[in-house]
């Protein structure tokens, strides 16, 4: 009888001690879990990628050599082209942000510790698309096409489109790409000089580019007609502070 109230006894205080397991474990279930749900949410957050000043559709055709790229970006053919004729102030090197971004991507460029090695022969070569930190050459100022008094430092300008194609513009640092019908017209007002417009037939064809000073105070008109071959045409207009107008 005595050793059956032993054994019984024993596996009581057993069951006990499974049961005082168990009760401390239940809580600390929960805050596992909480803590792994926080640190997936950490490294969620942590992995959303930034989003890129300079998407690479900036330095696609057609936008390439039709878009000038937003200032402190890498330049494109068009930026390059403008700032070497002296239409555009010259390009300001990248940020270090945007060059941990890379021109065109979201993802980090990778480092040069995780590229394969490369010969000196080839390290002397820039690599394709790469970004000369090098001023260009600006060419030699020209005679202005025609000149205008300007109001307070500021002019409105009359586009008249005289071909039946449509003509892109866009007003560098102002506006975006917007595109003017054949045989209408449109009134940009209040810009401050210097400014440079672009323009473009959409259907790649050539326009001569003809400004004159409007009957109105602070005023030029810039007409485009058809040309016949390249050399006629033109495609950006800049007004100085002092009122020259030039033609490119």
């Amino acid at each position: 009888m005595n050793m059956k109230f032993k054994n019984f006894r024993k596996s009581a205080e057993l069951f006990g001690a499974m049961c005082g397991g168990l009760l401390i474990t239940l809580p600390a279930i929960p805050q596992a879990l909480a803590q792994q749900s926080v640190g997936q949410q950490s490294v969620g957050q942590q992995s959303t990628p930034k989003i890129n000043p300079c998407p690479r559709v900036f330095y696609e055709e057609p936008h390439n050599s039709r878009v000038v790229v937003p200032q402190g970006c890498p330049p494109n053919a068009l930026t390059q082209r403008l700032a070497a004729q002296g239409l555009l102030p010259v390009p300001a090197t990248p940020s270090q942000e945007q060059t941990r971004l890379g021109v065109g991507g979201e993802a980090p460029v990778p480092s040069v510790s995780s590229q394969s090695p490369v010969s000196a022969e080839q390290t002397q070569q820039p690599a394709t698309g790469a970004v000369s930190t090098e001023q260009p050459l600006l060419q030699p100022r020209q005679t202005p096409s025609t000149t205008i008094a300007l109001t307070n430092g500021t002019v409105n300008i009359r586009l008249i489109n005289d071909t039946a194609a449509n003509v892109t513009y866009q007003v560098i640092g102002d506006t975006a790409p917007r595109s003017l019908q054949g045989k209408s017209y449109v009134t940009l007002q209040g810009l401050r000089a210097p400014v440079t417009v672009t323009f473009e037939r959409q259907d790649s064809g050539q326009l001569i580019v003809t400004p004159q000073p409007s009957s109105e105070s602070g005023s030029l008109e810039v007409r485009f007609k058809e040309a016949t071959n390249a050399a006629q045409g033109r495609s950006a207009l800049r007004i100085e502070r002092n009122g020259s107008v030039f033609l490119n």
